[in-house]
């Protein structure tokens, strides 16, 4: 009836101021703080000559309005402002405010905005203070979203960000690896470094744990027993991994894989990862000019693949190079290129796993890798997890001036029992984290 058209017109007329405070509402969780009351003025603004000046309906104007919010750098981007009239220090840093900061921890932690906790201790000025800052580091990391952290962090650090949409492996020849197993395991350290983060465990488990986590595919690709009723969805931890040659971040069958050309194994790629990605060593590229391995192992005749990188680093233009990460390789020649065990190479000959690392040391396998770390490069894989946690943490590439915050990590992981935790507040209540360099007094911002 007429009558209830003119209810529901009116209704909607009534409604509108409550939908322009719900846009400012909206413009506050897309820039992630409080707008200020230039940019409130500004939104108003754009409202109103929506309407008056160009003609439109309400919610044409509220569409425009939220368009603009969208299209401000203030929601593409991440802009760390300084608090009003801020204090500088003698290097002209100044702190954080409240929201920006806890801005800047969310996205280190949850790769997300802040949550309204997160917001309302910012809003209440406490943020800046070391222990609740550190008490929010810990609530964020227990919070099922720290997986993130665990998914951008780890997959950029360690390269396997993309192995999902890996296909390098020849399906023909390998015909169990499928989109599940590849799923699997790219799955298997995120799992890993998740639990490793929401325990607390140490950051050394990374290179020493004797578990690991695997789901129906991953488990029967490695050989071990499958729990009647498991699932691709079912994961569960696998305790004393090492029987089947596993735990840890270093025989998982995600990095063997992506460091293996197809049909055969590549000591040089994998022995380069855990060089540059674990170790953090500065590896220079290879000569214009370098002679092809062959891309079958079938092919290699009478020689195994140990052999023919013998006769590679004959040529003195690689040999330097390659003796600084070969060994870290050959190690792994226990794992085809898919990453499952094996006793004999796709030519038929049995695998060698012995390695004689830079410095003299021997080993075999991967327990004789381990043991090497353990024993002469320990202290470069704490460093270097250290300065990619801190240039992650901050968003950009560290300067001279933060070796003295790395060395401040290194020493406290150490007398904590290198704990995760101990690293990641350490890190969230030092300085560079806290505050910003700034050249002059920030100026308000306005939307564009």
């Amino acid at each position: 009836s007429a009558a209830n058209i003119r209810r529901v017109e009116a209704e909607r007329i009534a409604a509108e101021p409550f939908h322009r405070e719900a846009l400012a509402r909206f413009a506050e969780r897309a820039f992630r703080r409080p707008l200020t009351g230039a940019e409130r003025a500004d939104l108003r603004s754009v409202y109103r000559a929506a309407r008056d000046d160009n003609g439109l309906d309400h919610e044409e104007a509220m569409r425009d309005c939220i368009a603009r919010v969208l299209m401000s750098p203030h929601f593409c981007y991440r802009l760390d402002g300084v608090a009003d009239r801020p204090a500088l220090d003698s290097s002209g840093r100044a702190p954080l405010a409240g929201a920006d900061l806890a801005s800047r921890l969310s996205y280190f932690l949850w790769s997300s905005l802040p949550d309204q906790e997160l917001l309302a201790t910012a809003a209440r000025g406490d943020l800046q203070q070391p222990g609740v800052l550190a008490a929010q580091a810990r609530r964020l990391l227990r919070d099922p979203r720290s997986r993130r952290l665990a998914t951008e962090f780890a997959g950029q650090w360690l390269e396997f960000r993309r192995f999902e949409e890996h296909n390098a492996v020849d399906r023909e020849r390998f015909p169990t690896f499928d989109h599940r197993l590849r799923q699997a395991m790219f799955e298997e350290p995120v799992r890993f470094l998740h639990a490793l983060i929401t325990s607390d465990a140490p950051v050394l488990d990374l290179l020493y744990a004797d578990y690991t986590f695997v789901n129906a595919p991953l488990a029967r690709h490695y050989g071990m027993p499958v729990p009647e009723g498991d699932t691709d969805a079912t994961w569960r931890r696998v305790e004393r991994a090492g029987e089947y040659d596993r735990g840890g971040l270093l025989p998982m069958a995600v990095f063997l894989t992506a460091n293996s050309p197809g049909l055969r194994t590549s000591p040089v790629k994998r022995g380069y990862w855990v060089v540059r990605r674990v170790l953090g060593e500065r590896i220079p590229p290879p000569p214009p000019v370098v002679p092809d391995l062959p891309n079958d192992e079938r092919s290699l005749g009478s020689l195994t693949l140990r052999e023919v990188l013998a006769r590679h680093r004959e040529d003195k233009s690689c040999a330097a190079c390659h003796a600084r990460f070969d060994s870290f390789g050959l190690v792994f020649e226990g794992f085809g290129p898919v990453g499952e065990r094996r006793t004999q190479d796709l030519g038929g000959r049995p695998v060698d796993t012995r390695a004689d690392f830079p410095g003299g040391r021997e080993g075999t396998g991967v327990a004789g890798l381990r043991a090497y770390l353990r024993a002469s490069r320990e202290g470069d894989f704490i460093d270097h997890l250290c300065r990619k946690l801190l240039a992650y943490a901050l968003g950009r590439s560290l300067l001279l001036s933060d070796d003295p915050l790395v060395a401040t990590l290194k020493q406290r992981l150490a007398a904590d029992g290198y704990r995760f935790s101990t690293l990641v507040e350490t890190i969230v209540t030092s300085p560079q984290f806290r505050t910003k360099r700034v050249a002059a007094a920030p100026k308000t911002a306005s939307l564009p």
